[in-house]
């Protein structure tokens, strides 16, 4: 029995084939109805210990929950950190705000920092189970699916290395002041320096998160807009050219906006800091600004 053929408006001659499946197996019968990616090991059912390591089993399953859960956890907490204590640190006392730093900030880093590290494994662990994909693997990252990932894992890996790399460490150096001087000691001279790179860390991964959620979720919304095909055997995404002016246009995004904000373009104050990271308000709008030139973008080369 052939599958019927569904119209779609808007598309052109293009029509969707619906699969038959069978009524006892579930399984897709239909000659005609091809796998998006031929060479991939699927599974007719997804169940947590059935094919651990394919491309629909339990691993991947259980990867993607941990992987959305500690990545609200995560930037949950980021925003708790640009949106509302910083503005509630800037109406405290010297006082009140070390003990808020020490009660408050203190613990919810120690959260934060492994939440983090919990999303990042996870998505990785998500793209180890892609290689289930068999010889498909590489292509997929030529699919507009694959880009948007790409993308996302990018963003997520600049930010996640700031956590560890940059935020913690400071942190430490500025709490452990605050601690030494609640208990009668010296302020550590190098606290306010140490405060300023926490925060310019945390605000560029505030707006780093608008196009990583954005991207994340591309290839369940938006892919499909662009040629990559759910059911029709073969993904098709931009062209080899579309491909490297995507990635050109992101990389020198990407480059500056994390170089400035270590400040390796002339400092923490440079003008791309003031205009960018001064006031979490600017970083959202920049943040969607960002979002829809390389959303624009797909749309002109794909």
């Amino acid at each position: 029995m052939l599958a019927p053929r569904i119209p779609t408006a808007g598309i052109g001659t293009r029509e969707i084939v619906a699969p038959v499946l069978s009524p006892t197996d579930g399984a897709c019968h239909d000659p005609e109805v091809q796998r998006p990616f031929p060479n991939a090991i699927w599974s007719n059912n997804v169940e947590l210990f059935n094919d651990w390591m394919g491309f629909s089993g339990g691993g991947q399953a259980i990867g993607r929950y941990a992987h959305y859960l500690a990545g609200i956890t995560w930037i949950g907490l980021l925003y708790f950190f640009n949106f509302i204590q910083g503005a509630a640190f800037g109406e405290m006392s010297d006082g009140a705000r070390g003990e808020a730093l020490r009660k408050i900030t203190w613990r919810t880093l120690w959260w934060f920092r492994w939440a983090a590290l919990a999303t990042w494994i996870s998505g990785v662990w998500i793209l180890a189970h892609q290689r289930a994909l068999g010889s498909d693997f590489a292509d997929y990252f030529s699919t507009s699916s694959g880009v948007g990932i790409a993308f996302g894992a990018l963003l997520g890996t600049t930010m996640a290395a700031n956590v560890w790399m940059v935020i913690w460490p400071a942190q430490q150096i500025a709490i452990g002041s605050s601690v030494s001087v609640s208990e009668g000691g010296e302020a550590d001279p190098e606290a306010p320096a140490a405060a300023k790179r926490a925060a310019r860390a945390s605000r560029v991964n505030t707006l780093f998160s608008i196009p990583l959620v954005f991207f994340m979720m591309w290839p369940s919304h938006f892919a499909s807009s662009f040629g990559d095909e759910i059911m029709g055997g073969i993904g098709f995404g931009p062209s080899a050219s579309g491909r490297w002016t995507l990635w050109i246009v992101f990389l020198v995004i990407w480059i500056v906006i994390e170089a400035s904000a270590l400040g390796k373009l002339g400092g923490y104050d440079n003008a791309i800091n003031r205009v960018v990271l001064d006031k979490h308000q600017s970083t959202i709008k920049i943040g969607f600004v960002i979002t829809l030139v390389l959303y624009l973008l797909f749309e002109i080369v794909a």
